[in-house]
């Protein structure tokens, strides 16, 4: 899986139509003319419904201005960095009595609004883009069960997406910008909710570096005992070591607006490891498990298994049940990037065009799983290793692809842990701890403790457990399923709920006093806005709970296999023998 940083703009798509450079004012020179606390839901959607009003005048605008689409035209916009000019727009109106302050502050909340769809289909092809542990998938499950998985998986992935897309487009205003994951939570359950996400994906953040530190230090120490073990070799903790310490002097520059074109970078690197293993898989005969350090190659000698794979599970060297539901834990792990959609969107010039940059993403994606996963499968079978790259066996070869995937690891942990860091800090030790704001000279100091002991975190973490399938698998079936099945699935339901129960007649937003006046609460409300539409509310309550039974699952699956793993010998903390 590839990381991306949310919060750069790359404006591959020109400019901002709405807004003109000469009127945007800073964020943190615009006082904000409005309340910050005790909104409604009506007032929410109240001012989302007159921001999407005027991005479609605006965007209406702008297309023609561009005049008809030509090839070039596109090339050109894909080439742009913020190009500015004024595209005309309603960015330097205010609305009522607010007067200039309200102005200024919706350019200020329009102005880092800059990319296209497109720009939002390449970023969500950035962070979720990262098929290596597609094919131990498939070896896992089989071509049929596999190819069904991924699917459905998928397809529900796409779901959710579109249903984080309604929810922004029908709470996030000028007025009420929304800017991360957990507004969505805070807007429609109140902060209780907000402040649960927070907490929980700074968890996630932990766990992913873990897992980035663990692939890329197995990485390393496979380069270093060379072909057949043939070199000394590194310690395993060593290794581990090594790639925290490069990450963390990379994760140490403050600004990502220098990050963009590594990040662009990342991305062709990760195709060309695909296309490069994909085509050559043929002529590298798979590993079969090694003894020390030393391999050996299936059918090196007569009484070794030859290459198989099946339409269903090859039922040799797992536990049945429990291997199965690893396999699906990666699927569920490819899929696992919802959580930063709404990063996107509140990128996006004009929000309503998300959902063709979710459909290419989708496209692109799936495809590339299930061709990968299955090629790579078809011809190293039941030794098919995970990362994939790890288990060709020409050391030349094998080294190459490492290389690449350290490249992209290092990028990643720079993006990543500079993001992780930050949400942190600002979504937890600021907002929740009551910390200084980071900008402040007390506000740096405990930044720069923080930052530390955030990738000792990650550290202790992939050194604790150096088993890489179970370790992803344990946070696909956590954190994948919990932000991109879970908490979708939740919001959309109490959404729905609570704008249904509304009573149009009686219960009308007054923005002049910013009261609503209810006819009702409780139990009687919820029923009330449950059986409006009480099919598609069944439908979203089953597609909760089927999470919540696929996460638990999931965490079994994975908790068992590492529990097999350290009691046989095969995994144990913090050692110098390598995992591969």
């Amino acid at each position: 899986m590839a990381f991306s940083a949310p919060t750069t703009a790359l404006a591959l798509d020109g400019g901002d139509q709405r807004a003109d450079p000469k009127d945007i004012v800073a964020f943190s020179h615009a006082e904000t003319p409005v309340r910050t606390t005790d909104v409604t839901l009506e007032e929410y959607l109240h001012y989302a419904s007159i921001t999407r009003t005027e991005e479609k005048v605006a965007d209406e605008k702008y297309r023609a201005s561009k005049g008809p689409f030509t090839w070039r035209g596109l090339v050109r916009d894909r080439l742009a960095r913020g190009s500015g000019g004024s595209h005309g727009g309603a960015a330097g109106t205010a609305h009522g009595d607010h007067g200039a302050v309200e102005a200024e502050w919706k350019n200020a909340s329009r102005a880092v609004r800059t990319a296209g769809w497109g720009s939002a289909f390449y970023l969500i092809a950035t962070d979720i883009l990262g098929p290596s542990q597609t094919p131990w998938s498939f070896s896992q499950l089989g071509y049929g069960p596999g190819f069904a998985l991924y699917t459905v998986f998928g397809v529900l992935s796409g779901y959710s997406g579109l249903i984080l897309w309604r929810l922004f487009i029908q709470l996030d205003s000028d007025r009420y910008p929304m800017r991360n994951y957990a507004d969505i939570f805070h807007r429609v359950f109140g902060p209780g909710m907000k402040h649960f996400v927070n907490i929980t994906q700074a968890i996630q953040l932990i766990a992913v570096l873990g897992f980035v530190i663990l692939l890329n230090g197995q990485g390393i120490a496979q380069m270093a005992y060379g072909p057949d073990g043939s070199y000394p070799g590194i310690c395993f903790i060593a290794c581990l070591v090594i790639f925290t310490v490069a990450g963390f002097v990379i994760g140490q520059v403050r600004t990502l607006q220098r990050y963009s074109w590594l990040a662009n970078l990342a991305v062709f690197i990760n195709i060309l490891v695909v296309f490069i293993h994909g085509t050559g898989c043929q002529l590298w005969p798979q590993l079969q498990r090694r003894h020390g350090h030393l391999w050996t190659r299936v059918g090196a000698r007569p009484d070794h298994d030859i290459c198989r794979h099946a339409a269903r599970r090859i039922r040799d060297g797992g536990t049945g049940f429990v291997a199965v539901v690893n396999g699906v834990n990666q699927a569920l792990l490819c899929y696992g990037g919802a959580a930063l959609f709404v990063f996107f969107l509140a990128e996006m010039r004009h929000p309503m065009d998300f959902w063709k940059s979710i459909l290419c993403a989708q496209i692109l994606i799936y495809v590339t799983y299930i061709v990968f996963g299955m090629v790579v499968y078809h011809y190293h079978g039941q030794y098919t290793y995970a990362p994939a790259v790890q288990g060709v066996s020409d050391y030349k070869w094998q080294t190459a692809l490492n290389v690449m995937n350290l490249i992209m690891g290092l990028i990643a942990c720079g993006l990543f842990g500079n993001i992780g860091v930050k949400i942190v800090y600002i979504e937890v030790f600021e907002k929740l701890l009551h910390f200084p704001p980071m900008h402040t000279p007390r506000g740096r100091v405990w930044w720069a403790l923080l930052s530390p002991a955030y990738w000792v975190l990650g550290f202790i973490l992939a050194g604790a457990i150096p088993q890489f399938p179970l370790v992803s698998g344990l946070i696909g079936a956590i954190f994948a399923v919990g932000f991109t099945y879970i908490l979708p699935a939740l919001a959309a339901l109490g959404f729905r709920v609570r704008r249904d129960a509304m009573l149009e007649e009686t219960e009308r937003f007054d923005p002049a006093t910013g009261a609503v006046n209810y006819m009702d609460a409780g139990a009687r409300r919820l029923a009330r806005g449950f059986m409006k539409r009480p099919i598609i509310n069944l439908a979203h309550l089953v597609y909760f709970l089927g999470g919540l039974v696929i996460c638990g699952l999931g965490c079994y699956a994975a908790i068992i296999q590492l529990m097999g793993a350290f009691s046989s010998g095969i995994a144990t903390s913090f050692t110098c023998d390598s995992p591969v």
